[in-house]
């Protein structure tokens, strides 16, 4: 219908054409016209279907509800539901009608009826109102009908809801974490959480289950956090940097056109693959170093370590750092070089002094997107530095993070209102405020050398 509307908005703009004296006789090109016609087709009419949807399965409900007896009807409050879906996994052919009793049977096919008749009206209204849509606009053409202005209107208001479904998605998010964050701190001090440096939070599998609450003090979760994603970023921040003044600055093409795509070959490869090598392979190295050269009389060397998860996950991120600082490197305009090279500097002096200052803000960049990465990364740390929330600092021993954290705290069927469970939304506030603080002063940063370089 929206391809026929085009077709039948243009072809009217072009008879009208014909009769004014050409195309350029008209306010707008043809194409505008049919574009209008397909919108006016297709905008109310999708609206329709989605209003539609949203309510129907209320309507549809009361009415299967309607049809069930009294007798099924009293029950405990909230089982109506229940029995819904039972009408609609019979009608559906997902529970064999002989395992349902006869008032599940007879209104599975009132449901099956009522399910056409909705097929059919949503169809016969949704054409209508596209048509009806179509021919407002097609009966509106005329040679001074402004069809640019309006279709360029509505496509500054797709744009605009775009935008703000992207906004209220985040501030969604936000509002979620934080009530259910606020629920947790009321039953488990926030400052226990914050400076506790215990963290052994129970299963609850009911609620009022005796041993429901344990310990929640997240430091030993935020060092080990930070233990990790240090290592990785001292790993890949200089790794990357300096493949990426190797291949802008020193190499030539042929090798350029083969290490680069090498280099970002490593963003596609799974996660789990890496965790799969920190375990089986840089983990065990780690340790049989360790105790070679004689550190386990002094420290703990385990078997899964800060210092394995962090250098596989650096070697994961250097692909983020290193394919974006070459592409701003590149971008630094070539007449800066040649200035600097034209008073006598030397190559290594032209990428400290000016390239790299002229590129710091992508470079800081690609910093900005490695690190919130290093951080929220949860498959490397769970098969190779394990679940043990040990508060240290030796990068040896097993540690967890925040993320591993919130993953084990929601597996398993527990009650939703239990501290344990709650935990996982605190965890996930702390983790937003502490991303929201570096993206701050990741731009003040770049804000302030920019202006210094200007």
């Amino acid at each position: 219908m929206v391809a026929l509307a085009f077709f039948a908005g243009r072809s009217r703009s072009l008879a009208i054409a014909t009769n004014v004296g050409g195309i350029p006789y008209l306010n707008s090109l043809p194409f505008y016209y049919g574009a209008l016609t397909a919108v006016w087709c297709a905008i109310p009419s999708l609206v329709v279907l989605l209003i539609w949807n949203f309510a129907d399965n209320y309507f549809i409900s009361n009415m299967i509800v309607a049809e069930l007896p009294e007798s099924a009807l009293e029950l405990v409050e909230g089982k109506k539901d229940l029995l819904v879906n039972q009408v609609y996994n019979v009608a559906e052919g997902i529970m064999p009608r002989e395992m349902a009793p006869d008032y599940i049977v007879a209104a599975s096919e009132r449901l099956e009826v009522i399910l056409w008749w909705n097929r059919m009206l949503l169809a016969v209204v949704c054409l209508s109102i596209g048509i009806l849509g179509s021919l407002f606009v097609w009966m509106k053409i005329t040679p001074k009908f402004k069809a640019r202005l309006h279709v360029e209107g509505v496509f500054l208001g797709v744009l605009f809801v775009s935008a703000c479904i992207a906004i209220l998605t985040t501030v969604g998010i936000v509002f979620s974490v934080l009530f259910e964050s606020i629920k947790f701190f009321t039953k488990v001090p926030i400052t226990e959480f914050l400076f506790g440096l215990e963290w052994s939070p129970q299963m609850a599998i009911r609620e009022g289950q005796q041993g429901s609450s344990g310990s929640f003090g997240a430091v030993p979760l935020f060092v080990g956090t930070l233990l990790i994603a240090a290592i990785a970023m001292i790993v890949a921040v200089p790794t990357g940097l300096m493949s990426a003044i190797y291949l802008s600055e020193y190499a030539d093409r042929r090798i350029r056109d083969w290490v680069k795509p090498a280099l970002e070959v490593l963003a596609g490869v799974p996660t789990v693959v890496y965790g799969f090598f920190a375990a089986l392979t840089v983990a065990p190295f780690i340790r049989d170093m360790g105790i070679g050269l004689g550190l386990d009389g002094f420290m703990t060397i385990s078997s899964e370590s800060a210092l394995a998860a962090g250098l596989v996950m650096g070697v994961m991120i250097i692909p983020f750092v290193s394919s974006l600082s070459d592409d701003v490197i590149n971008a630094v305009p070539q007449s800066l070089r040649d200035g600097a090279l034209g008073l006598g500097s030397t190559r290594s002096e032209v990428i400290k002094q000016v390239v790299l200052p002229a590129a710091l803000p992508g470079i800081m960049g690609g910093i900005l997107l490695a690190g919130p990465r290093a951080i929220g990364e949860t498959m490397i740390v769970v098969m190779a530095a394990g679940l043990a929330a040990n508060l240290t600092m030796n990068p040896l021993d097993s540690v967890t993070t925040v993320t591993v954290q919130i993953v084990t705290l929601l597996v398993g069927d527990q009650e939703f209102n239990s501290p344990k469970t709650l935990a996982a939304f605190a965890l996930g506030l702390v983790l937003f405020i502490v991303t929201l603080g570096l993206n701050y002063l990741a731009l003040h940063i770049v804000k302030k050398y920019r202006e210094q370089y200007d």
